[in-house]
């Protein structure tokens, strides 16, 4: 199945978090936007088929979590807290 980051775009103010249940820097970033009232959809790889080659796609080659999209359907590599609310503008 293919699917492409255009498929994920989230609504603005929120982000499409891509994760597994093991990644502790999912865990962590997950903690964080709770506390902070950020709004996402969490898209778990392994089991949507069509996202581990997604995430491949935007990190030239790598499987590596968090990914997100951005309203403006850029992305990002395991941003930190402060890169996602200056993404926003929150």
């Amino acid at each position: 199945m293919s699917v492409a980051a255009s498929d994920f775009v989230p609504e603005v103010g929120t982000i499409t978090m891509f994760s597994t249940e093991w990644c502790g820097y999912c865990k962590r970033l997950k903690k964080m936007l709770d506390s902070e009232g950020i709004g996402y959809t969490e898209i778990d790889i392994e089991n949507t088929p069509g996202t581990p080659e997604l995430v491949e796609a935007v990190n030239g080659g790598n499987r590596t979590v968090p990914t997100v999209i951005y309203p403006d359907a850029t992305t990002a590599t395991n941003p930190s807290l402060n890169d996602v609310k200056a993404k926003l503008g929150v």
